[in-house]
């Protein structure tokens, strides 16, 4: 797709301008943190990696629709249209921050060292130290760098976002607007948690509740405001995007779910039964629980020793009792309420910009 605001400008245009503003952020760091000694500084430089290393969907979702907003008709001068599109940019980059910030986390509290096929920061730190003279081999102090590398990302966002070129009330808003998504996110990841350690009831409605938080907010609502604010679209525009975003990141969600559980591994990158060894709460999971079927499944969920054979047999139980076709219906019906939500008050610039995006989840494989 490509998105016109004055000029063309193409997807890869985009993708290059926003590395070059994270190369930026992250290398002022780096050569700072080098001043603490090559194990800080070593963070850095494997954050790097690894944030370069993604889709952008966060940014170039900003992006397209802040320039798809504009296109309506801007009587800004030129200048300073190209200096709000920098400050555009460079909010768009700090929130793929926000984004490896909270990978980083997950990665800590889901015990993964590998993303994307390759290692992790802790997974890429673990293999560095060799194997320590500790019981855990290492482990501990390569989920510390995780943990602590995250804690960084998350201020280098709130930096960015603070120090944004942009008049007082606007810069205000979007700190508001990053509080927001960080809580949302947070307050995900804790019933995440809590549905996995059994602290709270592992329901369908509380398991969707964590999926809008854990996912939709962040990925989708934030992007969507952000550019609404920073195109000076009216209130009403912000609020239909970010709705629309709501219900397109809880189906983007449940087919993550589907793809971890049912999906190749050589295609998402993903340890093939990560989610039924950790025992995470799902949709697919809960309503598994609702069946006959539940007694065969539930002796082998959460087992940390799940191997082939046996995640094979679970996979197989969890089709033939349903639950697969459960959760593909119910992103249909997320998909139907996006749809309905384009027929509002977004711009048609707008609507293209999400219903590009909504193609991707057709035929997703990772």
């Amino acid at each position: 797709m490509t998105v016109t605001s004055g000029s063309l400008r193409s997807r890869t245009d985009l993708c290059g301008a926003i590395e070059n503003e994270l190369t930026g952020l992250i290398g002022k760091r780096a050569t700072a943190a080098t001043a603490y000694g090559p194990n800080f500084a070593r963070l850095w430089g494997l954050a790097g990696q690894n944030v370069l290393g993604g889709k952008f969907v966060r940014p170039l979702l900003l992006m397209e629709t802040y320039d798809s907003l504009l296109q309506r008709g801007s009587s800004r001068p030129e200048q300073e249209g190209r200096g709000q599109r920098e400050t555009a940019i460079s909010i768009a980059a700090a929130i793929e921050l926000l984004h490896y910030a909270f990978l980083l986390h997950d990665d800590v509290i889901d015990g993964d060292l590998v993303r994307r096929g390759h290692p992790n920061l802790i997974g890429s730190l673990l293999a560095e130290t060799g194997e320590l003279p500790r019981p855990d081999g290492g482990l501990h102090w390569a989920q510390t760098g995780g943990i602590l590398m995250g804690d960084m990302l998350l201020a280098a966002t709130h930096q960015a976002f603070a120090r944004a070129d942009l008049p007082h009330e606007l810069r205000l808003r979007l700190l508001d607007l990053l509080e927001h998504t960080i809580n949302e996110t947070v307050a995900g990841e804790q019933l995440d948690v809590g549905l996995g350690d059994g602290v709270i009831a592992p329901d369908l409605e509380t398991i969707l509740v964590m999926c809008g938080y854990k996912t939709a907010t962040y990925t989708f609502e934030l992007p969507l405001r952000a550019a609404a604010a920073l195109a000076g679209a009216d209130f009403a525009v912000e609020t239909a995007l970010a709705t629309a975003g709501r219900h397109l990141g809880l189906a983007f969600q449940l087919q993550d779910d589907l793809l971890s559980t049912f999906g190749d591994p050589r295609r998402h990158g993903k340890d093939p039964f990560s989610d039924l060894r950790e025992g995470k709460e799902t949709a697919i999971i809960a309503h598994a629980r609702t069946t006959s079927t539940w007694p065969h499944i539930a002796p082998l969920f959460g087992r940390p020793g799940l191997n082939g054979e046996e995640g094979e047999h679970v996979r197989r139980h969890l089709t033939d009792c349903g639950a697969e076709a459960f959760v593909q219906g119910l992103i249909e019906e997320q998909m139907a309420a996006f749809n309905h939500q384009l027929t509002s008050t977004i711009p048609q610039d707008a609507r293209n910009v999400l219903l590009d995006l909504a193609g991707q989840l057709e035929g997703r494989q990772s």
